[in-house]
């Protein structure tokens, strides 16, 4: 036997069978992907020949081929998903495999790619040497790889693969609910909460899948569609779940018993919250779930009932704050009947004008998600100080002497006192807050000529300079014990002319830009 025909016969068939396929692969099966690397041809031949009917959990394996290390490298590079790589040591160079593998674990930083060395000069690359100094699964020498023991080393390596991928995909699967996770408590409203679920789940599983999330209030057996994504988001317009459609049986399901269903293709994880609410979420992904895409949904469930109840206790907590400033405004409203619907046409208006000025650019900065969000509701409380105000000023019908004039502008800053104390007992930034940022600021002037504080320019909180303008728009264009209302001309003449003295420039702009879109603003009838 030559040296020639010696190397040929690497690979000898034995009596056992090579495993032969499963039948077709479900569909989210993706092939095992095997790199050759080998400057011989031949070697490539007879390795595919050898593996040409392997098949492990009912996938075939699909093989690439390099002929020296520099293209091994840009396989490796551009190709997701190698599993094995069967390097050959010697090729372009007599170390050329050895670097290959030292550069796949730090220049591509693919620590989970199996790497199995097989040589056909074993003293070119002393075993003990390469299995200490470089990080690679298996080396084997070319004569004694059977085509059973190619078989064996092979669907060793594609196990150890598939487990390290499964935790690899299990971190990155609980990175994503925790991230996920901290991002839905961030979420007020309910169909943002639930199109966020929606997104999460779909970022599990990483399919970009379609997705329904039903919400059962109690013992009632109504299902409410609170959210619904891709295919079915028609169900958006839907009220209730029609018991019609074909996710019905699986999501009926659920809630009769209590538990998520896994039946391909309509998957329903089941929640319970502690406030006794019950979720159902469908997602019908194109393959059946895998044992830990269930897991990590499951894990995910378990975060997503502690939100669904953080965000019912927030509501209800915005609801009780909500509450207590209408409370508020309504005790100083009460004193002063004459005022009729101005706090709440200024509470619009205030919310409308805010929302044109982040529009129109103007004050960026300041002019935040959360003064857009609260500056409506604060602005009731623009008059809350007149509660300290004597009947007699505060209800007399003709012009107040100075002296009266002096005592009824004491109403700025005490109510700015009033609010103050009270946001001082809530952290962070509340309906208080900017409450109390109006009710002291709302009578300054831009130029420094108004009260309590001589207050000017960027120094007036811009809150208090929205309500400013929308306090006496509202006023002149509507009746008060004291005077007449005034043609909407005259008082739109009259903001135009004090801006940049009693009025900032720009929210008397934003104002004009308001009702040039709206012309019916500030008539709604009271």
């Amino acid at each position: 036997m030559t040296d020639s025909t010696a190397d040929d016969n690497w690979l000898i068939d034995e009596d056992e069978e090579v495993a032969k396929p499963a039948g077709l692969a479900p569909p989210d099966q993706r092939l095992w992907r095997v790199l050759i690397v080998d400057d011989d041809v031949d070697v490539h031949a007879v390795t595919r020949l050898a593996l040409r009917n392997v098949s492990f959990k009912g996938r075939e394996l699909e093989l690439f081929s390099a002929h020296s290390g520099r293209e091994a490298f840009d396989i490796l590079r551009d190709t997701p998903d190698i599993a094995l790589v069967l390097l050959d040591v010697v090729m372009e160079t007599d170390d050329a495999g050895l670097i290959l593998a030292r550069r796949i674990r730090e220049e591509l930083h693919n620590a989970i790619v199996r790497v199995v060395l097989r040589t056909g000069q074993p003293g070119q690359a002393p075993e003990q040497r390469v299995i200490i100094e470089y990080d690679i699964n298996d080396y084997k020498a070319k004569t004694e790889l059977t085509t059973q023991k190619l078989f064996t080393t092979v669907i060793s390596a594609l196990r150890a693969y598939e487990s390290l991928n499964m935790l690899e995909r299990s971190r990155i699967g609980l990175g994503k609910i925790l991230a996920g996770a901290t991002n839905l408590y961030q979420i007020h409203s309910l169909r943002e909460f639930a199109s966020g679920v929606l997104n999460q789940v779909s970022a599990i599983l990483d399919v970009g899948s379609d997705g329904v999330l039903c919400l059962m209030q109690g013992d009632t057996g109504v299902t409410t569609v609170v959210a619904a994504t891709g295919g079915y988001s028609g169900l958006n317009e839907a009220e209730l779940m029609p018991p019609g459609h074909p996710l019905w049986p699986t999501i009926a399901k659920a809630f009769a018993e209590k538990k998520s269903q896994f039946e391909h293709p309509a998957n329903v994880l089941f929640i319970h919250t502690q406030e006794n609410r019950e979720v159902a979420i469908s997602v019908t992904p194109p393959w059946p779930l895998a044992q830990i895409q269930r897991d990590l949904l499951e894990v995910f469930c378990q975060r997503i009932a502690a939100a669904f109840d953080n965000l019912y206790m927030f509501g209800q907590l915005r609801k009780a704050q909500e509450a207590t400033v209408v409370a508020l405004a309504d005790l100083a409203e009460f004193r002063d009947s004459g005022t009729g619907g101005h706090v709440r046409r200024v509470q619009q208006l205030s919310a409308a004008l805010a929302q044109r000025m982040k529009a129109r650019g103007v004050y960026d900065a300041q002019i935040t998600p959360q003064l857009l969000d609260m500056i409506g509701l604060a602005s009731i409380l623009h008059d809350v100080g007149k509660v300290a105000t004597p009947d007699h000023i505060l209800l007399k019908p003709g012009i107040h002497t100075a002296d009266e004039r002096t005592q009824m502008q004491t109403h700025a800053a005490v109510g700015r006192s009033i609010l103050e104390r009270a946001a001082n007992m809530v952290d962070g930034v509340s309906y208080l807050t900017y409450g109390a940022e109006i009710a002291g600021g709302h009578h300054e002037h831009f130029d420094g000529a108004g009260y309590p504080n001589g207050l000017a320019g960027q120094d007036i909180p811009v809150s208090a300079r929205i309500v400013a303008v929308v306090d006496v728009f509202d006023s002149l264009l509507h009746e008060r014990p004291y005077k007449e209302p005034w043609p909407h001309t005259e008082v739109m003449s009259y903001i135009t002319e004090r801006a940049g003295k009693q009025f900032d420039p720009e929210v008397v702009a934003a104002l004009l830009d308001l009702i040039e879109r709206e012309p019916g603003i500030g008539h709604t009838p009271e």
